[in-house]
């Protein structure tokens, strides 16, 4: 009788045990974003779009998980099989969304550099519905674009293809997978904002404004995040805007300061690579593979030209070494792939420690960030009845180079690096008037009528807004769970100069350094 109760003893221990451990795996496992779920075969017309859109404030973070290098790399290439739900869209009840300024990076596009002695990654970029990956509006969009000389171009933008068109790419050239990567981003936001209403039918030309660099990739990645948002949009409505610089600094792109801590901020990436023993024995190593000389092997980049040949299924290049090409290959691997990865996240971690870059960005965005603050006060000012007379969507077109600078001048300093086609959204929404009809309390809402100004920021579908410089400290929890604009106006006005021991941007850039 004791060895049975004994065993009747161990046997519900056992069970508690294991009614624990499965609650901790998911308590671990229990998701505070929403979650990319495999798109299911057959559902929704293929638009792979999320379809709750609950009304909920979700617990923002900008950290990825850690992940190897060869993960990372997986993410970077943000290849369009996936569904996506994103928190664009979302607040309280019965706030009004005003206006919206998007900042995208192009979609995918074909290596900048192709390394020597090995043979090109062999990928068509013109566009046909019947090859993968496609999107419903595909064909449509192509037809769109056929009539583009009917909008509005600025500068030498007319001239540009407004779709890729090489059967055999060219550097640089967008792929169809960056075509379908911004379709896909801006039908994702149509759905978001459609309840809003935010252009509504009938829209005037001053409420779009389109901008972007002289790149085709660019170009071409903002007119298909436009039309996926705008489906047959009307092209005389639409003017596109040429920025000069990929800083998108418009007249205010004179900053000796700003270059001077880039030259550091690029001196202090060279002491790393070269200091990084398993680097410098793995580029030797390829080199050899390759028959190069090492300088020549690291001046053709060979991460860029891996990266598409990761990103679009194809093995990795090699060598003939044998007369007539019967002999064995020479190829490059994937560990010589990660050992590069592994050190571009080691540097990522070292630029955030030391700080300079933050300085650069921080004055290398500054005049857009200036503009964004601008447009937003504008629309918050703005009387009920004459909102067609501000800008409701902004779209900058841009690169790596862009967004980088963007999140870091933020103070979204551990947010990853720009993906292909990544986006950083700008909202801004306003509160519903006081309750019994009484004016905000003093200093609050200040000239926005019927209700405060708030915004939200979020990047890849994601609410980071919380862990933005401007609103770090502002308690999401409280009678007011949106970030008020006014924090946003004083930091891009006063407050992130002072990073830089400066009240304006211009003492900023002029300032001499000691």
């Amino acid at each position: 009788m004791l060895a049975r109760n004994r065993f009747i003893l161990l046997v519900l221990v056992g069970a508690v045990l294991a009614i624990v451990s499965l609650s901790l795996q998911f308590l671990n496992l229990m998701p505070t974003t929403p979650l990319e779920k495999e798109q299911v075969p057959g559902g929704a017309a293929g638009t792979g779009l999320g379809k709750s859109r609950k009304r909920v404030i979700p617990v923002p973070h900008t950290k990825a998980p850690e992940l190897d290098p060869i993960a990372e790399a997986y993410g970077y290439c943000n290849t369009p099989n996936r569904t996506e739900q994103a928190w664009e869209g979302h607040s309280p009840a019965d706030y009004t969304l005003l206006s919206v300024q998007v900042m995208i990076r192009h979609g995918d596009r074909y290596p900048l550099y192709s390394i020597p002695k090995t043979k090109r990654p062999t990928i068509d970029c013109t566009l046909s519905p019947n090859r993968k990956p496609s999107h419903p509006q595909l064909s449509a969009f192509i037809s769109h674009m056929a009539n583009g000389d009917r909008g509005h171009w600025e500068s030498t933008l007319g001239s540009v293809p407004r779709l890729p068109n090489h059967s055999a790419c060219e550097m640089g050239e967008l792929t169809q997978t960056g075509v379908v990567q911004h379709l896909r981003n801006g039908q994702l936001l149509l759905q978001a904002y459609k309840r809003h209403s935010l252009l509504r039918s009938g829209w005037s030309p001053r409420q779009l404004w389109v901008e972007t660099t002289g790149k085709s990739r660019t170009l071409q990645s903002g007119l298909a995040f436009l039309f996926g948002f705008l489906p047959d949009f009307d092209w005389p409505k639409v003017t596109v805007r040429h920025q000069w610089s990929t800083l998108f600094c418009g007249a205010a792109c004179d900053c000796p300061a700003r270059n001077r801590y880039l030259e550091e901020e690029q001196r202090r990436q060279y002491r790393l690579r070269v200091g990084d023993a398993q680097l410098e024995s793995t580029y030797a190593e390829m080199a050899r593979a390759l028959g190069l000389p090492n300088r020549q092997l690291r001046a053709a980049n060979p991460i860029d030209s891996l990266l598409c040949h990761l990103c679009h299924g194809l093995p990795f290049p090699c060598l003939q070494t044998a007369a007539g090409g019967g002999g064995a290959k020479a190829c490059l691997t994937m560990e010589q792939f990660s050992v590069i990865r592994r050190q571009q996240l080691d540097d990522e971690a070292d630029k955030r420690q030391v700080g300079l870059y933050r300085k650069y960005a921080v004055l290398a965005m500054h005049p857009y960030l200036n503009r964004t603050a601008a447009r937003m006060e504008r629309a918050a000012r703005a009387k009920p009845g004459t909102a067609a007379a501000e800008v409701a969507l902004a779209l900058a077109a841009a690169h790596d180079v862009t967004v980088a600078p963007l999140l870091s001048a933020l103070g979204l300093e551990e947010a990853r690096f720009p993906r292909f086609a990544a986006r950083v959204v700008f909202e801004l929404w306003r509160s519903p008037p006081a309750a019994g009809g009484k004016p905000p309390a003093k200093g609050k809402g200040k000239g926005t009528p019927g209700g405060e100004a708030f915004v939200r920021l979020l990047y890849d579908g994601e609410d980071v807004t919380f862990h933005t410089a401007f609103c770090r400290a502002h308690k999401r929890h409280g009678p007011r769970p949106l970030c008020p604009l006014k924090n946003f106006l004083s930091y891009v006005r006063r407050d992130m100069l002072a990073l830089l021991n400066a009240s304006s941007y211009q003492e900023a850039c002029y300032k001499r350094p000691g």
